[in-house]
């Protein structure tokens, strides 16, 4: 018999404990022995609960007791999941989580820790929820060098620039549409923001470039300034704006990382990844293009892929490594290159003229219904810094009011 302690009994965790109570049977075959849940750590009182007996507020009790060779770290957050994690490890437990805020910050030194206790850290619900993605990238594309990863990694801030993009509707009234439905939290800041993006990038790009690639190296913009009106004139283009966390490595060995609301044309496949719905697109050099498309959070979905690694972690799967923490392996963002949409209002008779002198040749984007002063246009490739450059010259120009400045992929 295998025991595993729950570490956290909110949604997954509950989910967790759902799917190891009605699945057993299922799971005892692919796992080669029975799967127990012996503990659940949590400091609410669950004392009327069918399951009361499993509940305890003492970790000590879980990391003392030899039968425990497997917890799920279900908590979130860094405190107290870092100490818990790691004195389990350090214990010679196996630990599997969806914590994507502990593996993008201190993935490196717990897998070395499971390195060298020959135990397993495993995190396949940290980045897509129920999306398997995590194993695929290590094993099924192992023979491939990953070029590039752009991946829809947020299902809240997806569903928003969805029902922005088909009901016509603002930001803030999708936002409380979103909270309604349970999609957003009361603080919706690490979803719209960009914050929960990051960390899914930062642990995507540390697996498939091997090496710890640390979320504050990473820019981050999230989609609060995106309005209807942006969306409309995307639209026109027969594109969508979509907020996305994309991570390049260059001929030189470092990376491009960043997350950040970009304009996509309707042919490409994320375009067409709408709702809570997240994918992924993985760029290998002998495979070319893979996408990876499902729910990305959701109690079962993400119950789901920590259960699948507790059978792993059952089996001694630990082939999961990479290198530690260098901070000079990301590129600094101003280098980055994009081409660029810029809305303007306010826009003054001579509008033309100074935005060709500052830019060069652009595309202007008209669309049905526009307000008068209103110019919007979309540029060459600049890098960053050249187009923060560009755009405080438009500013100072005194010709119009620089409204939105969103990348095009």
């Amino acid at each position: 018999m295998i025991n595993v302690a729950i570490l956290g009994y909110g949604t997954v965790g509950s989910g967790v404990y759902e799917v190891l109570t009605k699945n057993a049977e299922s799971i005892k075959k692919k796992a080669g022995d029975e799967i127990r849940v012996k503990y659940i750590l949590d400091i609410r009182d669950f004392s009327d609960a069918p399951n009361a007996h499993l509940f305890t507020k003492d970790f000590n009790v879980i990391l003392n007791d030899p039968e425990v060779s497997i917890v799920a770290e279900v908590i979130g957050g860094i405190r107290p999941s870092y100490d818990f994690t790691k004195a389990a490890l350090l214990a010679g437990k196996s630990v599997v989580t969806s914590n994507k805020e502990l593996v993008a910050n201190k993935g490196y030194e717990l897998l070395k820790i499971a390195k060298e206790k020959g135990i397993s850290y495993l995190f396949e619900a940290s980045v897509g929820g129920g999306i398997p993605i995590i194993r695929p990238m290590h094993q099924c594309l192992a023979a491939n060098e990953i070029e590039e990863i752009t991946g829809i990694l947020n299902g809240t801030t997806n569903y928003i620039l969805t029902k922005m993009i088909n009901e016509r509707l603002s930001f803030d009234e999708v936002l409380k549409d979103a909270q309604k439905k349970g999609y957003a939290e009361a603080n919706p800041d690490a979803d719209v923001l960009g914050i929960d993006a990051c960390r899914k990038i930062a642990i995507l790009s540390s697996l498939a470039f091997s090496m710890q690639v640390s979320p504050d190296k990473i820019h981050t913009e999230g989609i609060t300034g995106i309005s209807l009106t942006d969306v409309e004139y995307a639209k026109a283009t027969s594109s969508v704006i979509k907020l996305l966390g994309r991570s390049v490595l260059n001929s030189d060995g470092t990376v491009s990382a960043m997350v950040a609301p970009f304009i996509i044309a309707s042919s490409n496949p994320l375009a067409n990844v709408d709702d809570v719905f997240n994918a992924i697109l993985v760029k290998g050099d002998s495979i070319g293009d893979v996408m990876f498309y499902g729910r990305g959070a959701g109690k079962l979905p993400t119950a789901s892929a920590v259960v699948a690694d507790i059978i792993d972690a059952s089996k001694g799967r630990r082939d999961i490594f990479w290198g530690e923490v260098d901070y000079e392996n990301v590129r600094d963002f101003n280098t980055y290159e994009h081409e660029f949409y810029v809305r303007t209002t306010d826009a003054s008779v001579d509008m033309k003229a100074t935005v060709y002198g500052i830019f060069g040749s652009v595309k202007r984007i008209v669309r049905e219904d526009m307000p008068s002063g209103e110019y919007t246009f979309l540029t060459k490739s600049f890098t960053e810094a050249q187009m923060k450059e560009n755009v405080e010259k438009l500013a100072a120009a005194g010709c119009c009011k620089v409204g939105s400045v969103i990348r095009v992929l």
